[in-house]
């Protein structure tokens, strides 16, 4: 069995062998290549990203997500600053001068913690999302301090316009992120205004997106900053390792203890997250993805 946090390298692929239980971050949507090793090399691969409680929260994931939420709002108030390429607006502004305006583009653990950093620095905030009930609970939880919209195209196009800041967070769990955040909408917003992609490491919510790194984090595009760094929460190592720890270690305890196919038996959680099981692939999202046979797990173990 193989524990790593990011999924493997194409250096390490020749290291698959028969029957290796991997457990980590794998992003399969997004990756055909790592896939198509996975199975060719007969791995039982299980996803951090994909492991689902029986509420349908993301255990694993949310860690992550919560830091990269957070971190969006940080990382996008540093590139709004004039000498990074931004239009050199203060979010929160100050007496006498317009805050930022902040677009949120959906509402789950990645848009509500970056809405609470935003709302806290004190910038204008939209936040939208497809979940009416969603966006209850979020109106519930910050009131007065944030504008709920439900998530057109229409309706993204009109927030965007005025946007200083725009967040993608929109996630489909295993499969591939659908593009909200159009081509079409670049030269209609500000020169300098910027656009955070959290979903890259699932292929983006943007058009206009393409995977950076920490070295060499923005490109701007018809005047518009994109800050696409796949594995944002690696900026901020010691917390991140600490928050995945503590959501990581039971599940891979259980698989270590039983074996991968009696903890899969025992828990319908584990289960959840295995994406290839000895050369067949086992997650729905992922098989459609990429237009691959989906075998169900059950039926292998």
């Amino acid at each position: 069995m193989m524990i790593k946090v990011k999924e493997p390298l194409p250096e390490e692929y020749p290291l698959f062998h028969d029957g290796l239980i991997l457990y980590t971050y794998l992003h399969l949507a997004a990756d055909r290549q790592q896939m198509d090793a996975l199975l060719n090399g007969n791995v039982k691969a299980v996803a951090y990203e994909t492991i689902q409680e029986k509420d349908r929260s993301l255990p694993c994931l949310a860690p992550m997500s919560q830091i990269a939420g957070r971190l969006s709002i940080q990382e996008g108030a540093k590139y709004l600053e004039k000498r990074f390429g931004g239009e050199g607006i203060l979010l929160a502004g100050v007496p006498g001068t317009p805050k930022a305006n902040v677009v949120i583009l959906g509402g789950g653990t990645v848009g509500m913690n970056a809405c609470k950093i935003a709302v806290g620095m004190g910038a204008n905030v939209t936040i939208l999302d497809i979940n009416l009930k969603r966006l209850e609970e979020l109106d519930n939880l910050f009131g007065a301090h944030i504008q709920t919209l439900v998530s057109t195209d229409s309706n993204i196009e009109r927030v965007v316009k005025n946007a200083d800041l725009v967040i993608g967070s929109v996630l489909i769990p295993g499969g591939s992120t659908p593009k909200l955040f159009k081509k079409k909408y670049l030269p209609e917003m500000k020169d300098g205004a910027v656009f955070v992609d959290v979903a890259i490491d699932q292929g983006g919510c943007g058009e206009s997106s393409r995977v950076t790194t920490h070295d060499d984090p923005v490109y701007i595009e018809e005047g518009v900053v994109h800050y696409c760094v796949g594995n944002m929460p690696g900026a901020v190592p010691r917390t991140s390792t600490i928050a995945l720890t503590n959501a990581t270690l039971r599940y891979g305890l259980q698989i270590a203890q039983a074996g991968l196919e009696e903890a899969c038996r025992k828990s319908e959680v584990i289960s959840s997250g295995v994406n290839c099981y000895l050369g067949k692939l086992t997650n729905k999202n992922v098989a459609t993805a990429h237009g691959y046979e989906y075998v169900p797990l059950e039926t292998l173990i």
